[in-house]
Formats: structure tokens, sequence, C-alpha cells
């Protein structure tokens, strides 16, 4: 049904007559003293009949004359609420800023309900697939995320491949529409491509580059770690890794300071 002929089904319902609306509203008008919470009998049979659609005032009056919810009529006109903060996601302003929109507590988001039993997350692993169950939980402010457009992967806690600019415990975002190995055009390590990589003893997330029929796994720097040369065939480029969410610090574990033990050994040798 059209928006306007739900505000007229409304209306209806109420027993409510063209004038009756318009006296009304005259009173919302005069009690916020702007005559634009005033609604004429011709705009309100335009709003109903002819798909009009009512200004920010007359939508304030028509849904307190009404006793709608403003949300849900604003709903009815392809305007949802929940979406603006997926929406403000994608925009980027220039300069650092203050967000002043206030997360919705209704709505819905995908999140994963139960992980294979499985996991070992001292491992870098591709959590899209080692998800067994995903549910609808309602956080609305993590629906920015884009679960069903990108896939997901976690490095292990002991994977220092990317560090430090990918530290280990960090979730990053995959796109695996990127699953083409870049050759150059990047000025500075920080514009260089990190792909997210599926081998036969698991997972690697690092930056590659081609060799005929070989494909380099290429750690940063400052990991200590060598390069590795593995035959095309053996790997899968899942994707290319375009979100980090990760802490400052690694946790530090027996395991870790072990990994970093032996790290700083390998660089001074």
């Amino acid at each position: 049904m059209e928006p306007g002929l739900k505000l007229k089904a409304v209306r209806e319902k109420l027993g409510l007559r063209f004038r009756e609306v318009e006296k009304a509203s005259n009173f919302i008008a005069q009690r916020h003293r702007s005559p634009d919470f005033a609604i004429g009998l011709s705009r309100l049979a335009d709003i109903e009949n002819k798909g009009v659609v009512p200004n920010l005032h007359r939508l304030y009056s028509l849904c307190a004359i009404y006793r709608l919810d403003v949300k849900e009529v604003l709903g009815w006109y392809g305007i949802e609420l929940d979406q603006i903060w997926r929406d403000a996601a994608h925009l980027a302003p220039s300069r650092t800023h203050l967000m002043s929109i206030e997360p919705s507590d209704k709505g819905s988001v995908s999140l994963p309900l139960m992980l294979d039993p499985g996991v070992d997350f001292s491992k870098t692993t591709f959590l899209s697939r080692a998800i067994r169950q995903w549910g609808k939980v309602p956080l609305s402010l993590l629906d920015s995320l884009d679960l069903d457009q990108h896939l997901y992967g976690f490095i292990g806690w002991t994977d220092y491949h990317m560090y430090p600019l990918v530290r280990p415990g960090a979730l990053v975002q995959v796109d695996d529409s990127r699953d083409s190995i870049e050759e150059g055009g990047w000025s500075h390590e920080f514009e260089r491509p990190i792909y997210f990589l599926e081998l036969r003893d698991g997972y690697a997330c690092t930056w590659c580059s081609l060799a005929g029929d070989q494909i380099i796994l290429q750690p940063h720097p400052a990991s200590g770690l060598a390069a590795k040369v593995l035959n095309k065939h053996d790997v899968t480029v899942i994707g290319q890794v375009v979100g980090v969410a990760m802490q400052l610090e690694v946790r530090e574990t027996e395991t870790i300071k072990k990994t970093r033990r032996v790290r700083s050994a390998t660089a001074l040798g």
C-alpha cells in the first residue's frame, strides 16, 4: 500500500474527517508558533490520493494526530533509520570529528553464534569458514560491518608475519572480489596490498608477489621472518585485506614471549 493510502486508512479507522485533521494541525501550528505544521484540506487530499510527500513539519503533525510512530511512518516512505549507521560508515569526511548519531537499540545484525570447536586461535584462522552458525543480534551499530559483503579472518596470537602493520590477535576484513595479486603500483608499505591466503596447512595473511609458477609470501621486514616461496597451485588467494581491527598492544602469553625471543634471535643471527 502506498504511504498516502496507509495514512488515509489510519485516519478513517480513527473516524477523523478532513476538517478535524485540519483543525488539529492548526492547533499544533499555534502551539509551536509556526504555520509549517498546519495541513490544509487540499494538501491532505494530495498526500492521501496523489502521493505527495508531506514535509517534516506536516509529517510530525500527522503522526501526532494519528498517534503514529514517526520512525514507522518514515519507513513507509522508504527511510529506514536503522540503516543510518551503515550509510554513515561508507562516507569519509576529510576531517576528524565526533559522531553525533545515536545508535538505535532496535533492529538486528548478523553475528556468529557458534564456532567450529576445532578452531585454534593461536594460528591465523579464516573466520568466515570457522563460523558454524550466524544469528540475528539486536545491535544495529555493528551492522556497518557489512557482514554479508565481506569475509573475515583472525590473525593468530603467534602470527607475526605482518607485524607491526597487522598485529597478532587482529580481526581483518577481506574483500574476496580482489583475489588477483597486484604487481606494483604503490609508493610505500601502507599502500601495498595485504592478502589473506589459504595454504595446504592453514592460512596466511601477508604481502605477496609472483614469480612464474611460484608465489612469494613476503612478511614485513620488522617481523624478522623469512619469505616463503610456494607453488601457485598450493595457494588460494581468498582476497585482499580491506579493514583491520586490532589492539595497539599485543597480549603477552608464554607462547608469544617464546615467539618474540625466536624472532629476535633470528634477526640478530
